[in-house]
């Protein structure tokens, strides 16, 4: 232990980050133990988090569970109670170091997670209505916290947790510091993500619907809160023209007007995403494909 750092270990997952690791490395320079868990970057991402005094750990996917967050929780020797969890596109903000050193420093004050809110970067300017405020709960005790399994086959959608969330036993909080999120530096980049992850939502739909006509599937819910979630975006998923209502959502509701032209391309961005979740999965509910001269006919959306 470096008395001059804060007890605290950094969990970061990575494949291929070198634009964005060395800039989240130095946001968090003030953690003690910082664990950059990679999947065999083929860039300089190793290397840019060994010359940061980073521990690198490599992971092997086997394609369906466990994904690389949950795993690195269940077999990392973390030597800290709390850990801290980034994406490598996420920066934090000088402020975080005091406050999170205080939350240590008090044992969590009775709580045993804290929530924190980020704000996008897109097309130049930050995000300050559409996507905002974004809670994710990132800081906790690491033996109380895990990530649910929502989906039980293969997405191909990649190895790191997406859109699940940490469930913590205990009480939680809030900070008041705020991360960056440079999650999308160009419009190709967005496309590129939200095509693997509308193979996560499309299985998803395919998985909900299944345990929703069988009432005893066994479904990730941890309390009668979670369930009733639950409940309501398999309802959701269920209503017409999907991709329009989540664009109005963006733009209206979230007031992604007043983000100007960036709130307007972000709105309409999140549209086609939700259209080809809904294609998608449609595919998905086709039968399955047959062989034509003895060659079969392989699938690849979700399967």
């Amino acid at each position: 232990m470096n008395p001059s750092k804060i007890s605290v270990s950094v969990l970061i997952p990575i494949r291929n980050e070198s634009a964005n690791l060395a800039r989240c490395l130095a946001s968090v320079a003030w953690a003690d133990e910082i664990f950059v868990v990679d999947s065999h970057s083929s860039d300089d991402s190793v290397a840019i988090a060994t010359a940061a005094g980073a521990k690198v750990v490599q992971f092997d996917f086997n394609g369906i569970w466990p994904k690389k967050k949950n795993w690195a929780l269940e077999n990392l020797p973390f030597s800290h109670e709390w850990v801290l969890i980034l994406d490598a596109d996420e920066v934090m903000p000088p402020s975080s170091a005091g406050e999170i050193g205080t939350i240590v420093e008090l044992d969590g004050a009775g709580h045993t997670g804290f929530w924190i809110n980020r704000r996008f970067m897109f097309m130049g300017g930050w995000l300050r209505h559409a996507y905002y405020p974004n809670w994710n709960l990132r800081l906790f005790r690491h033996r109380v916290g895990r990530y649910e399994q929502l989906v039980r086959g293969a997405t191909h959608s990649g190895d790191n947790e997406v859109h699940e969330h940490i469930f913590v036993e205990g009480l939680t909080g809030k900070l008041s510091c705020q991360m960056d999120h440079y999650a999308f530096p160009s419009i190709d980049v967005f496309m590129e993500k939200h095509n693997r992850y509308s193979n996560w939502e499309a299985r998803l739909d395919m998985e909900l619907e299944s345990a929703d006509r069988n009432p005893s599937a066994d479904r990730p819910l941890q309390s009668t809160a979670a369930s009733l979630r639950r409940r309501l975006k398999l309802w959701s998923r269920r209503l017409p023209f999907r991709p329009t209502l989540r664009f109005l959502y963006v733009y209206l509701v979230q007031r992604g007007f007043l983000d100007g032209a960036r709130g307007f391309y972000f709105a309409r961005l999140h549209a086609v995403y939700e259209f080809m979740s809904v294609a998608k999965a449609a595919e998905l509910r086709l039968p399955a494909p047959r062989s034509v001269a003895g060659v079969p006919l392989v699938r690849s959306v979700g399967a």
